[in-house]
């Protein structure tokens, strides 16, 4: 009797092959290599979500801290790229603002200068004002000049308008080179007081930069802060002591022109140069406000920042 098997029963039957010894430990370098990476991916991955917290925030400013000397740097060669003259110009400003308002406060309206050479007493106020201006003014504008890296690639938007600051550090420290020979010429010596100036550019830096988030977060949503900032700027100077001491202000007006934070700023900084009278209350108002405009502002772009993609 003849039995017909079907053409499963036909198939052979296949047996795995073993895993090779060095095939197996293969296997098992991977596997440990993988989980290496995994945790290394963790531990240097980047959420990005709504709603950041602030602690998460900072930790990322500080982690792209080499971007901000980037765009700095940057930012500090396009300034004065073709220009003739380069970075003279921030030499000749503040300058040529020191021969205006003496001509104008001293040989004119013969303001009083505390016993203390007039334009030494300009300069110094004019390099603290020509350090807020410029990053105020520049860093008004930076937002909308960089729409083109906020809109594509992630990193902290606070970053951009804080790179103004060290442009306008460095204008600022170049023409301070200047006020040296205008000492010898006029053959003063500042006293140990000298030891609090940088507590007072510290102060400029912590005010201009408060009113620089401000100023750039908004300007985004509202255009019209371009038209307004400059004209604040040009009506600032008038209302600081640049081109006049604070001692020319009448006794009952003194508090509320101390308002302005550049009074106690530019106050501090001729006494620490010159020893003239510093008003205590100018001076508590300059670093309480200063400190509030920085924290302040630092919210408000916070508040905004989420919507610069999409109206810049």
């Amino acid at each position: 009797m003849i039995r017909h098997h079907s053409e499963q029963d036909c198939d052979p039957v296949r047996i795995a092959d073993p895993i090779h010894p060095a095939q197996e430990r293969s296997i098992l370098e991977w596997e440990i290599y993988r989980d290496i990476m995994k945790d290394r991916a963790e531990e240097y991955l980047l959420v990005i979500r709504a709603g950041h917290p602030h602690s998460g925030y900072l930790r990322d400013l500080w982690h792209y801290g080499e971007l901000f000397l980037i765009l700095a740097w940057r930012d500090i060669i396009v300034r004065y790229k073709q220009t003739a003259i380069g970075i003279a110009w921030s030499i000749i400003r503040p300058l040529l603002g020191m021969i205006v308002f003496t001509v104008v406060f001293k040989k004119i309206a013969n303001l009083p200068s505390d016993n203390i050479p007039y334009p030494l007493t300009v300069y110094a106020a004019m390099l603290i004002w020509q350090f807020f201006c410029n990053t105020v003014s520049i860093g008004s504008e930076s937002l909308l000049n960089n729409s083109n890296l906020i809109s594509k690639v992630y990193f902290p938007r606070l970053i951009i308008p804080s790179t103004c600051m060290m442009v306008s550090l460095t204008d600022f420290l170049i023409s301070a080179l200047v006020s040296v020979p205008l000492f010898i010429y006029y053959r003063y010596l500042p006293g140990w007081e000298v030891i609090f100036i940088p507590f007072f550019i510290f102060l400029t830096i912590l005010l201009s930069l408060g009113t620089t988030y401000i100023l750039s977060a908004l300007n985004v949503k509202f255009r019209d802060f371009r038209f307004v900032v400059p004209f604040a700027l040009q009506f600032g100077i008038y209302v600081s002591p640049v081109g006049f001491t604070s001692t020319v202000i009448p006794e009952n007006w003194r508090f509320w022109f101390s308002l302005n934070p550049l009074v106690g700023i530019i106050d501090g900084i001729r006494w620490a140069l010159f020893k003239t009278p510093l008003y205590l209350p100018s001076l508590f108002l300059s670093v309480t406000e200063s400190l509030l405009l920085v924290v302040c502002g630092y919210f408000i772009f916070r508040s905004i920042e989420r919507e610069f993609a999409d109206v810049i």
